[in-house]
């Protein structure tokens, strides 16, 4: 009998579900949510596997710091 916390799912298709349900996600939002490290990593390999993902500068309006926000793009929006 397996446990499901021995389950571990590839964090490329982590991402790809947070994406499909929420269209977008930071740095920030996939290391607190998913302990994922490498976001960078993860949104390249989903664009290799032909996922269309868009990157977009913005600039927190509290600190002034820069950062990228991932979105995923549907086909009919290409």
């Amino acid at each position: 009998m397996t446990n499901i916390t021995q389950i571990k799912i590839p964090q490329h298709k982590l991402i790809l579900s947070h994406l499909r349900k929420a269209s977008s996600i930071t740095v920030r939002e996939a290391m607190v949510e998913y302990s994922v490290n490498s976001l960078t990593k993860q949104i390249s390999r989903l664009r290799s596997r032909g996922h269309n993902i868009i990157s977009t500068w913005r600039r927190h309006p509290i600190t002034g710091q820069r950062y990228t926000r991932y979105t995923l793009l549907e086909e009919s929006e290409v």
